[in-house]
């Protein structure tokens, strides 16, 4: 049933609140674990008056959770992570058929991003949740007035993990933040098979290209990167991958990849993926041995890993919207480099992102975080903290569960073997 209580929103479109509903339950039926923390939410309203503003690819799986979140009482306001990925319809429903604000619009420009951030903001929240760390860069930067009544909050990425970090080191971090992108059920499960499918999605949706028979380069060989690599082998391509870390490389190496810098993979590549949470993995030195045609997709957080004002600068044309979020540069010699999503997340930009089955253990991993928030979160100190080892695995019991399948149990004698040292060989 659609509200018709004035909610607080900037959405493109209202008209496709009933379309976005039909996505969303869809989405629902592929994220059981989440599906019961909402019936438990829903009774014990563990959230009831407390404010949460969250920073998020405003998708349908996002969606599911803001409605276990307002079914456990939480007053909300949600802003857009990315300008691309924004599913309007998504956003629509959210607001006229949940009673939920939001501030996202698809492909909104920079100044339109950030009023987002700020209006979600003037909820005044206690509670936060990031998606990139942007609301709690904007919370230490340009709002600082609302920190004090902030309590804690969750990072979903590895990126904005990266940039907590940094912020903890430095002294700068005024509150908690939970880093729930380091649950196993996160990097082993989204950020690997995930963004291995989505990136694929995504290239596909926009280039149409085979896979099979092509050298395929990926930068970073983290779980992003080796979900990446395993789905390029598994459909046939020859796989490159670049790397800083001597261990991560190896690791690549040993699993059968070829190893080798990118100013050595640039000029034998037919696609390029860049998943390493740094700037500049692809640029101009690279960009001029490329062969003719070749593909580049960002399915890091920001679009900072490929050089796309050295492209913009530098080419001789430019065809845009070649094909769906597809942009063509001609270089001066002829030739053609395409862009996936203008260089942001390909995986969003140019597709849906992750299965909901998928993110229904990020998510789940989420809520239950938040609500342990509640009560410990006056206890932690200021700084970047690891999310309880026990959520992380009732959330994969229950992911399991869901699933068909079931644990074995040790028996007495076992779990004494287990807890002794006296027994030798």
């Amino acid at each position: 049933m659609s509200t018709t209580t004035a909610i607080k929103n900037d959405i493109a479109n209202p008209a496709l609140a009933s379309e976005g509903k039909k996505r969303i339950e869809w989405a629902a039926r592929n994220m059981p674990v989440l599906a019961q923390i909402k019936d438990r939410f829903a009774k014990e309203k563990p959230f009831a008056g407390v404010r949460i503003a969250a920073c998020m690819h405003v998708t349908t799986e996002t969606a599911n959770l803001m409605l276990a979140l307002k079914a456990g009482g939480a007053d909300l306001a949600l802003c857009a992570s990315n300008p691309l990925s924004t599913q309007d319809d998504t956003a629509a429903a959210l607001v006229h058929e949940y009673g939920i604000s939001v501030f996202a619009r698809n492909a909104v420009d920079r100044d339109g991003y950030y009023g987002h951030l700020n209006a979600a903001l003037d909820i005044k929240p206690q509670l936060v949740f990031d998606d990139g760390c942007d609301l709690v860069n904007v919370l230490h930067t340009t709002r600082t007035e609302l920190i004090d009544g902030v309590m804690a909050g969750c990072e979903e990425t590895t990126t904005g993990v990266i940039r907590l970090s940094q912020m903890a080191k430095d002294g700068a971090l005024k509150f908690p933040m939970i880093a729930v992108n380091d649950t196993d059920t996160k990097h082993m499960f989204d950020n690997r098979y995930g963004t291995g499918q989505s990136t694929f999605d995504a290239i596909f949706r926009a280039t149409n290209t085979l896979v099979a028979g092509k050298i395929v380069v990926v930068a970073g060989f983290g779980y992003c990167g080796k979900g990446v690599a395993e789905r390029a082998k598994g459909m046939g391509a020859e796989v490159v991958i670049t790397e800083i870390d001597p261990t991560k490389a190896l690791d690549a190496l040993m699993q059968g990849f070829r190893v080798m810098p990118m100013t050595k993979a640039a000029a034998i590549g037919d696609i390029f993926i860049t998943v390493t949470g740094n700037r500049d993995v692809l640029r101009d030195e690279h960009f001029k041995q490329m062969k003719d045609g070749a593909i580049l997709a960002n399915s890091g957080h920001f679009d900072i890993e490929i050089d796309v004002a050295w492209l913009e600068k530098n080419s001789k044309q430019k065809n845009s919207k070649m094909r769906h979020q597809t942009d063509e540069y001609v270089m001066a010699d002829g030739r053609r480099i395409l862009l996936i999503a203008e260089g942001r997340l390909a995986n969003l930009g140019a597709a849906e992102g992750h299965p909901a089955s998928v993110m229904d253990m990020s998510f789940s991993d989420q809520a239950l975080t938040a609500e342990w928030l509640l009560k410990a979160g006056k206890g932690l100190t200021a700084g970047l903290h690891n999310v309880p080892v026990s959520i992380d695995k009732d959330v994969a019991r229950l992911k399991l569960e869901s699933m068909g399948s079931a644990l074995d149990v040790l028996t007495p004698a076992q779990e004494l073997y287990l807890n002794s040292w006296e027994h030798g060989s």
